[in-house]
């Protein structure tokens, strides 16, 4: 066995063996050990291999898919491997003969389809990346993103610098690449702060020309042209990502659609340290409780639910696809109760598309079928509510007709077929309904009747031998067998019972015994038994075979209903919160009325406490077309964070396609966001909180454009009060020449705000406090002007420093203060010259012309003829000429 063991691991390196016996997966050797320590499961051992110890731990069948979470959440990848014989067979070869097994699949993080390891609202994406050479110094990248729960299979083209940030969108389960970008040096650190796993695949069969066959291959055509026009990078990307799933799927075929291309501009570029700045859809502490998406997440599907995310994690730029997903919104908002029906027929959909996968993988069971057929029937319930209408939207429209497009028989044969309970796993059989199939109710009759037959055998066994402890019963091993006390069953090892009984088993207090008349009963029972499940396979496949002969139909079906359900779910959410339609177009404004923060607000509402609504204006100045930068100061604790937050998530919001949190907002498409609020270090890399700082800022100062929007908080604050200030001061300049971009700045350092005097599309805004009794009080309105202090002292008054702490801080303000009074910093800005960009690099300083004397001097020294009285003379003349 452990030879055989042995060989199977060998095929699979790289992942667990979960190596069935009887009832248990065991895993052996190295694989042990991490599943014992992953899992918290007893570590054990089991004979010895080249003299060591052999470890060993297990989990049972029937709770393998509780501990695949756990293995596969951890990052692990696993490989199942089933007996694929009896038993009984194995023995007709010898005794000692080993039963014959072998991987049935793998599973990977990126590739589950079992509904209970996976998130309903998240997508389950496998992503592959290949790339190009388009210079010596530059690649192209390719990205396929597939989900195999779904069906869903997107391309896309990006650099290098991109790759991050569509990673960082798409926040796949697992990633996969050739070997020679994994190996990379330059890629090494970047693939080593990736959060997903990421596996290499050697790189045989993945250039763009096998890829492309491959592809081809897969889908059934003659030519990709069909699909789209995508590039070398794009396919091999794709090819890569189906050989993988080939690879794990061993030989199954996951029902997915055509490659889509997604253009790199289609969508607002975020960062990683953006969307983490944000929380757009986790809490920096990783959960999603807290995020903006747990708030807005209305959702009543699990399809809905994920596609809200995507939208979230990818908003719009084109203002005329965003103006048709607000005009769904719009209509809902408008028509409650339109919008009150499709959400309570939508509240009946399970989630079809993963069900729809599971059934082509031929890893379905009889809750499938259901869940199938019960959201086929909700589907054209809706379409019915919809199509009542003649003037609904572009998206409602088509989503409503692809929900027609379904077989509209399906549905009730799977009802007609199915019972009310079912089981799990279609091998446990009675899933039929009863009434169903005439020969199948025979079967089931036949073995209800067998078990009154044992009964009444039962009873007269118990008369004739005058035993009422006598039980007929059952195991897996002997089958059905009488059972008497140990005194009883001596007896019957002599005449006349002898001739009746055969002897079993003995046990501590009982014995076994057969009988011929038992053993009959028994192959009756089994033999409908046996008939009865197989008929309900037969039966299962059918219908398992009419669903996939729909499956386009089914998927488009999910989508269009995923599509519904997210506009319902918005509109419900802008009609409860009070939120309004956003205007986006091509313009470079960015006009907010009366805007707040939707997270904070909702927590605040919780709480019974109102939220304070700011404006705000960064729309391009009646002079120019480039957006305006506003300079915010005002105390600690003021809310300048969540007003610079606010924004950046309004603009999201609005190009997402949906309602937002503000009276009103005009907003020019934002292409890229940029967000540096908050402090952190990163150790693991060497890097201190001020460092990180300084990266995010380059990042944004490189790559910000005309059309950006950035949000940047407190710079400067990790260093020296002077170097600092001098970073924020070029930083300000540097966004407002270069970069030209609308952008919020928080600053503590109130000498900036005089920049507003000298450069023309820089203003100034603060946040409004009063003092009461010598409590500072925060009155959270942000309102034009500048802020004379920052309150640091109250606020650590509140933080609960010792009043002797708070004491001394007050009086050593004092002396700064009049010191600054003396010889203000804030007259450097009457000063220092404006900005002027350098586009080129600076020209190295040309030394002073003129003679040297220094260098003159040392020239004419010649130390090997000197005395040591000369040599300290000429060290004191060169000190007189330094």
């Amino acid at each position: 066995m452990m030879t055989q063991y042995i060989e199977i691991k060998a095929s699979h390196p790289d992942c667990l063996l979960f190596y069935r016996m009887g009832d248990f997966y065991e895993l052996f050797f190295r694989d042990a050990e991490i599943a014992s320590r992953t899992l918290g499961i007893v570590l054990t051992k089991r004979g010895k291999h080249l003299g060591e110890d052999i470890a060993m731990c297990g989990v049972p069948v029937e709770r393998a898919d509780d501990y695949l979470q756990k293995l596969i959440a951890a990052g692990h990848r696993v490989a199942v491997c089933e007996q694929t014989e009896d038993p009984t067979e194995a023995k007709k070869r010898g005794a000692k003969s080993v039963v014959k097994r072998e991987v049935v699949r793998l599973v990977t993080p990126g590739t589950i389809t079992e509904e209970r390891l996976l998130d309903p609202g998240r997508a389950s994406l496998l992503v592959a990346v290949a790339r190009r050479r388009l210079s010596d110094v530059a690649h192209a990248y390719g990205i396929a993103a597939v989900d195999i729960s779904t069906g869903r299979f997107a391309v896309l083209e990006t650099d290098q610098r991109g790759l991050a940030v569509e990673l960082a969108r798409l926040e796949p389960r697992e990633i996969v690449c050739p070997d020679a970008i994994h190996d990379d040096p330059e890629l090494r650190e970047f693939w080593r702060d990736i959060a997903a796993p990421v596996t290499p695949l050697a790189r045989e069969g993945l250039d763009p020309a096998s890829g492309e066959r491959r592809l081809k291959e897969f889908f059934g055509v003659a030519t990709l042209d069909a699909f789209g026009a995508f590039t070398r990078a794009e396919i091999a990307a794709a090819a890569a990502a189906l050989a993988y799933v080939e690879r794990t799927q061993l030989g199954a075929r996951p029902p997915l659609s055509p490659p889509v291309r997604e253009g790199e501009s289609a969508t607002m570029l975020i960062d990683v340290a953006t969307r983490a700045n944000l929380e757009l859809t986790r809490t920096l502490a990783g959960e999603r409780a807290g995020s903006l998406l747990d708030t807005i997440d209305r959702t009543q599907t699990p399809g809905g639910s994920r596609l809200l995310a995507e939208r979230l994690a990818g908003p719009l730029t084109d203002p005329a696809a965003i103006a048709s997903r607000l005009d769904a919104v719009s209509l809902l908002v408008e028509t409650p109760a339109l919008r009150e029906a499709l959400r309570r027929d939508l509240a009946r959909v399970p989630d079809i598309a993963r069900a729809l996968a599971r059934l082509s993988l031929d890893r379905g069971g009889p809750r499938d079928l259901a869940a199938l057929g019960a959201g086929l029937e909700a589907a054209r319930a809706v379409a019915a509510a919809l199509l009542g209408r003649g003037d609904l939207p572009d998206e409602l429209r088509e989503a409503a007709l692809a929900l027609g497009r379904t077989d509209p028989d399906l549905a009730p044969r799977l009802s007609a077929t199915l019972a009310d309970e079912l089981p799990l796993l279609k091998r446990d059989g009675r899933f039929v309904r009863e009434g169903f199939d005439a020969a199948l109710d025979e079967l089931r009759l036949l073995q209800v009747d067998s078990r009154k037959v044992i009964a009444q055998l039962q009873a007269r066994y118990a008369a004739e031998t005058d035993c009422r402890t006598l039980r007929i019963k059952h195991n897996s091993m002997l089958g059905y067998f009488v059972e008497v006390p140990q005194a009883v069953g001596e007896s019957f090892l002599k005449e006349p019972w002898r001739a009746v009984f055969v002897h079993r088993q003995t046990m501590s207090d009982a014995m076994r015994f057969s009988s011929v008349e038992l053993g009959e009963l028994e192959a009756k029972i089994a033999s409908a038994a046996d008939r009865a499940l197989k008929r309900e396979l037969a039966i299962f496949a059918a219908l398992a075979e009419a669903v996939l002969a729909e499956a386009e139909a089914i998927k488009a079906a999910a989508q269009a209903l995923a599509v519904i359900d997210v506009a319902a779910a918005l509109a419900d959410l802008a009609v409860d919160g009070g939120w309004t339609r956003p205007q986006v177009d091509d313009s470079a404004a960015f006009r907010i009325r009366a805007g707040r923060h939707p997270v904070v607000e909702a927590a605040l509402k919780r709480q019974g406490q109102p939220f304070v609504a700011n404006d705000s204006e960064l729309s391009a100045t009646a002079k120019g077309r480039d957006g305006r930068i506003c300079l915010i100061t005002g105390p600690n604790m003021a809310g300048k964070s969540t007003f610079l937050r606010q924004n950046a998530l309004i603009a999201v919001l609005a190009q997402m396609g949906s309602f937002v949190p503000a009276g009103s907002a005009h907003i020019g498409v934002v292409d890229r966001l940029f967000s540096r609020v908050g402090a952190a270090d990163d150790l693991a890399r060497g890097r201190s909180t001020f460092m990180v700082e300084m990266v995010e800022t380059a990042a944004i100062l490189n790559q910000a454009g005309p059309r950006a929007l950035v949000i940047l908080d407190e710079i400067g604050r990790g260093t020296a009060t002077f170097d600092g200030l001098s970073i924020a001061w070029a930083a300000i300049e540097h966004l407002h020449e270069a970069n030209r971009c609308r952008a919020l700045f928080a600053t503590h350092y109130h000498e900036l705000t005089a920049l507003a005097e000298r450069l023309e599309r820089v203003a100034n805004a603060t946040v409004r406090v009063t003092e009461w009794n010598g409590e500072v009080v925060f009155l959270h309105e942000v309102v034009p002007g500048a802020a004379d202090r920052s309150y640091g002292i109250q606020v650590a008054k509140l933080a609960g420093l010792p009043p002797a702490v708070v004491e001394r801080a007050r009086a050593i303000l004092s002396e700064l203060e009049k010191s600054e009074r003396e010889k203000p910093v804030a007259a450097l800005v009457d000063d220092l010259p404006l900005f002027a960009v350098q586009m080129r690099k600076p020209a190295p300083v040309a030394p002073a012309a003129g003679p040297d004397e220094l260098r003159e001097a040392l020239r004419a020294l010649d130390p090997d003829e000197m005395t040591p009285r000369q040599a300290l003379e000429a060290l004191y003349r060169l000190k007189r000429l330094g």
